[in-house]
């Protein structure tokens, strides 16, 4: 089943998670959208630097530490995301409750694990 992810953080350098997940969803043949600090491509997909209001996204998988986050929590709430999957080391309390405020659903996992097992 087709879910249309965003990667927020995503990373032009191929060491970084970020960089792996977007392969990896491509791979998997999930359509993926990605914002990060620079703009470039990954495997055709666009790393955008602006806040694009994308449409149909299912989930979104953070890559930016706790921090880093508060700026986009107005954001991806804005997105209307069936999921949010706070990937290892972006745990956040804080936004967790804002989701579930928001009727949306928390995942604290790893994307690329959650893909190689089958329970994307």
């Amino acid at each position: 089943m087709e879910k249309k992810t965003l990667v927020l953080g995503a990373s032009l350098n191929s060491a970084r998670y970020s960089n792996i997940a977007i392969k990896r969803l491509v791979r998997y043949n999930q359509p993926t959208v990605a914002i990060g600090l620079r703009k470039g491509e990954v495997e055709g997909v666009k790393i955008e630097t602006e806040k694009i209001p994308f449409q149909d996204i299912d989930t979104v998988t953070l890559y930016l530490g706790p921090p880093r986050q508060k700026e986009y929590y107005d954001y991806i709430v804005s997105l209307n995301p069936q999921r949010v999957i706070f990937n290892p080391g972006t745990e956040n309390q804080e936004f967790y409750e804002i989701l579930r405020k928001n009727n949306i659903e928390i995942e604290v996992a790893c994307t690329l694990i959650m893909l190689g097992t089958n329970q994307y």
